[in-house]
């Protein structure tokens, strides 16, 4: 095979054995026929880039590549395209799933032009933005970029320096970089495709700060010429994503009309005068950045999907490749016989689904919400703060699965034909993108305290560890089916939990509990006391960042748990269950083991249990193994997708 082959999209005939089948239908959840659906329907023709091409023919490829699956229904899929049109946020999440498939290039484009510049027009502006240019944006006659991080912020949106300034005398809007730390920068589609961009910046009227808004500016014209005012730049040659335009912006007094405001949530009224809906400015901005949350929750569903590529081929591969003859195998061992080999791929299958049930809970609530399902403020809250959580878990599960799939394919695994060195490349940045991972897990550590902030202020040391108990088991939890079984498991395990069989689902429910539970207990006293202490509180505070990173991970680590009982809990064919039941126990054990000093430090566990943890995952292991095509068939790529060398050999 060459990296320049086309591969039809075979899914309809598909060969799955029965159980992969059967898995795969589990994974995919209460999504299993839109997902089978986006399969068959698929182009996979010209799926994969020859990855030989340079920066700017990627970035050409690409973007045909784009209107070629938008063409063939894929790309805006489920975007709404004006005013009246109604979002399907599911269509529109299980598009950018299939798309992660193939060319990670093409699935970020689309994010950008769809989810992002599109998404700031449907969800920012009001219904004259949505008819005058959604019908454009979804049918790629305007491709526009989203500009909203700047070279001197970062992560840090209420910080940026962009100005936007009411002129009353020409009713106009003076957009501005008033320093070089407020360029705009990593934008896709700036260095070369778009013509427009959504800028977030200060909007000042009057001389008054009202925040963070959102507005449309022309940034280059028909021929592709910067438009007065506007200075773009190309970032050029990157670590991976190749075929996404990356580049700059800066504004030099560039002005607009009025109208260009993207003013659903605050704008200036034909008057003059600054009007809002909401009038806190805090929450203000929070509603508008919530609006924005599908942005998380498609990198959360691509990086799982990039983790399953790569250990797709690298698990493939082990069934298939011998090394070093053994008595009773004359011609060589197969690769995935060896138990060093078990260790270091079937736990990272196991977490693959782990994460995949979680990313089928998220994407739930996601669906609920953006559909007009009724919803609180507070449930709003915990969407974007789930999302946080597991897009940041997911995709550096993602960076960690496809290094060790490349690693477990040898030199093999280092040819660019073999495809797991693309999505290395690619998939690096996922772990920034949509928010830096370690801000995303503090944002949730906050949200895990924020709620009980005041309360705490009046209590003492008792009162405050029911408070947070309270926190931990019922606001953050909520009371879903798969959180009361999970705590029926817990309390029954609570009772002996030295007792138990380490794969009992009781005991892991249990010790997930309990590290949820301590960390953010121990994190609460911690942080009142430096409130109320002398000296720097801000340092004070900053000393328990490792803290609130590990309570954070300890509270996704718990949900993404409660979604594989859940998963279990609506498994019905015995077998399926089975296997299900030993992937649920080799991704809780795996998690266990990895923090088995903070286990034994609280004396959660004994020594002589935690020993045993590592020879109950080596037998988990050992008893998945016959079943490994089983389970990467059920992971949900298909295998002539893959596009790797040596899987054709």
């Amino acid at each position: 095979m060459t990296s320049t082959d086309t591969r039809p999209s075979a899914v309809p005939a598909e060969r799955l054995t029965a159980l992969g089948s059967r898995l795969r239908a589990q994974l995919d959840g209460p999504f299993a026929a839109e997902r089978g659906a986006a399969r068959a329907a698929f182009p996979a023709e010209n799926l994969l880039r020859d990855p030989t091409l340079g920066v700017a023919d990627s970035r050409e490829w690409v973007l045909d590549r784009l209107r070629e699956l938008d063409r063939a229904g894929f790309g805006s899929a489920g975007v709404p395209d004006g005013a009246d049109a109604v979002s399907d946020p599911l269509t529109a999440v299980v598009t950018f799933e299939t798309l992660a498939h193939g060319d990670l290039s093409v699935t970020i484009k689309s994010g950008v032009q769809w989810g992002l510049f599109g998404g700031a027009v449907m969800n920012l502006g009001n219904a004259w933005h949505r008819d005058t240019y959604l019908p454009d944006i979804t049918a790629l006659r305007l491709l526009g970029a989203f500009a909203m991080t700047e070279l001197g912020h970062g992560s840090d949106v209420q910080g940026l320096e962009t100005t936007i300034t009411y002129l009353p005398d020409t009713d106009e809007y003076e957009v501005h970089s008033p320093t070089p730390g407020a360029t705009k920068a990593y934008l896709g589609n700036a260095a070369t495709h778009g013509t427009m961009a959504a800028v977030f910046g200060r909007l000042v009227v009057g001389g008054v700060d009202h925040g963070i808004h959102t507005i449309l500016v022309p940034i280059r014209d028909d021929a592709g010429r910067d438009v007065p005012g506007v200075v773009t730049g190309d970032q050029g040659h990157k670590g991976g994503l190749l075929g996404v335009d990356n580049g700059t912006l800066r504004f030099e007094h560039l002005r607009v009309p009025r109208r260009m405001l993207l003013d659903r949530y605050g704008g200036v009224s034909s008057d003059g005068v600054y009007e809002s809906p909401i009038e806190n400015p805090n929450r203000r901005f929070f509603t508008m950045l919530g609006t924005l949350v599908r942005g998380r929750v498609c990198i959360a569903a691509a990086s799982g999907i990039a983790a399953r590529r790569a250990l797709s081929i690298a698990v493939r591969y082990g069934l298939r490749r011998r090394q070093f003859a053994a008595p009773g195998r004359p011609d060589g061992v197969v690769l995935l016989d060896y138990q060093t080999h078990q260790r270091r791929l079937l736990p990272l299958v196991a977490r693959a689904y782990a994460l995949g049930f979680a990313q089928n809970e998220l994407t739930g609530r996601l669906v609920h919400i953006q559909s007009g399902g009724a919803h609180t403020e507070a449930d709003q809250r915990e969407l974007e703060l789930r999302a946080a959580g597991i897009k940041a878990m997911t995709s550096w599960f993602a960076n960690e699965a496809v290094q060790e799939a490349r690693e477990a394919c040898g030199g093999a695994g280092y040819l660019s034909e073999n495809r797991i060195v693309g999505i290395r490349e690619d998939v690096d940045v996922f772990a920034t993108f949509e928010g830096d991972n370690t801000v995303l897990l503090q944002l949730v550590a906050k949200g895990m305290l924020g709620s009980y902030a005041e309360a705490w202020k009046a209590l003492d040391r008792a009162g405050m560890v029911q408070a947070v108990t309270r926190a931990a088991g019922e606001t953050l939890a909520e009371r879903t089916s798969a959180r009361l079984m999970a705590e029926r498991l817990a309390d029954t395990a609570r009772r002996g939990p030295e007792q138990t069989t380490l794969v009992d689902r009781g005991w892991h429910a249990l010790m997930f509990e309990e590290r949820e539970r301590h960390a953010l207990d121990s994190l609460a006293r911690r942080i009142r006391a430096a409130g109320k202490g002398p000296g720097d509180r801000f340092e004070a505070i900053n000393r328990l960042g490792g803290h609130m990173q590990f309570a954070a991970r300890a509270h996704v680590e718990r949900q993404v748990l409660d979604a594989c009982v859940e998963a279990i809990g609506a498994c019905e064919d015995p077998e399926t269950r089975d296997v299900l039941e030993r992937v649920c126990s080799l991704y809780a054990l795996t998690s266990i083991h990895e923090d088995r000093a903070w286990f034994m430090e609280h004396q959660r566990i004994s020594t002589g249990r935690a020993k045993a943890i590592g020879d109950q995952i080596d037998a988990l292991c050992r008893e998945l193994r016959p079943h490994a095509l089983p389970l990467v068939e059920g992971l949900g790529i298909p295998a002539e997708w893959l596009g790797a060398a040596i899987l054709d050999e």
